[in-house]
């Protein structure tokens, strides 16, 4: 009997060790870790905070209902403080200290390519979302091998510089200049609206640029300046934005302006006052304050009536739901971060008025632009 019961101790240890040897990493029976880096000091902090708030309420009220297939929603959060150095760094120490199954909602292109090329792009990990509108993140996974663990749900910066070049251009606009982020958002940027121009037979009248994290805009506002451009199309985020309108405006230049969904509309009226007013904003997320659209009304209600709506948390909210999708369509059993990737590639869902859809050979989700004018009091109106 003795023997009998080494035995049987022995098959139990092995079975349990074969368990533990074909657990995912992240996940256990009742949970699931999740990892992000987004700019919560810095420059792009707001967005960052935004971001890392409605994620982590919507993960709270998942969980509060019984969590994804039984397992509770757990979030771990870095700062980068918009430094892409960093946001790689802390992809690499989410994936081999905290241990998370998969990543979402970074903030930032060049801190999302440079971390699916340097960190969770070889150690195959997926990432759910991000903000950012980069052509690197929407290439065919045959072209990178890492893009295949890269689902992006927004459109990319190229058509939201197609939506606004050819509005400027139907305008009967001529002389449009670019002030761009001397990085890859500004550049994807600053390529696709010369793209869409050269559409309409037009080229940039004047490009200059500022750096990552900088308001040196001395030499950029000569530049455009020079040009009197009838229209400038500015690829930056607000603090260097703001600075462009108030230096051209002060040279009693008073172009139409027009921005990118990444200059956060709120702050840039908060930076401006009622300066900001008639400033264009390509969005890529429905209208927040939309009361017919179901995923609007969902949202509204998820925030409450004592919240702010924004695009940024409306983003925020849309990642959210999509990284629950698809882990839910991953399965309860052996769940694994390739059952995950195959989930996210077998989406083609309409969440409410705004669709998503992926392949095996197209991990970008969305073409939506929509062009809104920063109106009366702050208010943006579509």
């Amino acid at each position: 009997m003795k023997a009998i019961r080494l035995i049987l101790s022995a098959c139990l240890l092995g079975l349990t060790a074969c368990q533990a040897a074909f657990a995912e990493t992240g996940v256990t029976d009742t949970s699931i870790t999740l990892g992000m880096s987004v700019p919560l000091t810095g420059p792009a902090s707001a967005h960052g905070q935004e971001l890392k708030a409605v994620i982590g309420n919507y993960f709270e009220q998942v969980n509060k209902s019984g969590g994804v297939n039984g397992r509770k929603l757990q979030l771990t959060v870095l700062d980068d403080a918009y430094d892409p150095e960093k946001a790689v760094a802390n992809t690499t120490t989410l994936i081999e200290t905290n241990k998370v199954f998969a990543l979402l909602g970074y903030y930032g292109s060049t801190a999302l390519t440079d971390a699916m090329n340097k960190a969770f792009g070889p150690a195959k990990v997926p990432m759910i979302g991000g903000i950012s509108g980069a052509m690197s993140l929407r290439q065919p996974p045959a072209g990178n091998p890492n893009n295949r663990y890269m689902f992006i749900q927004r459109a990319s910066y190229a058509d939201e510089a197609e939506a606004i070049g050819t509005q400027l251009a139907t305008l009967g606009l001529k002389n449009i200049a670019v002030f761009y982020q001397n990085d890859g958002f500004g550049k994807a940027g600053l390529e696709g609206l010369t793209t869409a121009l050269k559409k309409h037979n037009l080229t940039p009248s004047a490009t200059a640029s500022v750096e990552r994290n900088s308001t040196d805009i001395g030499k950029a506002v000569e530049v455009i300046a020079k040009a009197a451009p009838q229209a400038v199309v500015m690829v930056t985020l607000f603090k260097p934005t703001a600075a462009m309108v108030k230096a051209l405006r002060k040279a009693n230049q008073s172009p139409m302006f027009m921005v990118l969904s990444p200059v956060g509309a709120d702050q840039l009226t908060q930076e401006l006052g009622a300066d900001a007013r008639g400033i264009g904003i390509s969005q890529v997320m429905p209208y927040p304050w939309n009361d017919t659209l179901p995923i609007a009304k969902e949202y509204q209600h998820f925030i409450g009536k004592q919240g702010t709506y924004s695009y940024m948390s409306m983003e925020g909210f849309i990642i959210a739901k999509l990284a629950v999708e698809a882990i839910r369509k991953a399965g309860a059993k052996d769940l694994t971060r390739e059952k995950l990737v195959t989930a996210l590639e077998s989406i083609n869902q309409d969440f409410g008025g705004y669709r998503i859809a992926f392949s095996p050979s197209n991990h970008a989700g969305s073409q939506f632009v929509q062009l809104t004018v920063i109106g009366a009091g702050g208010k943006l109106i579509k």
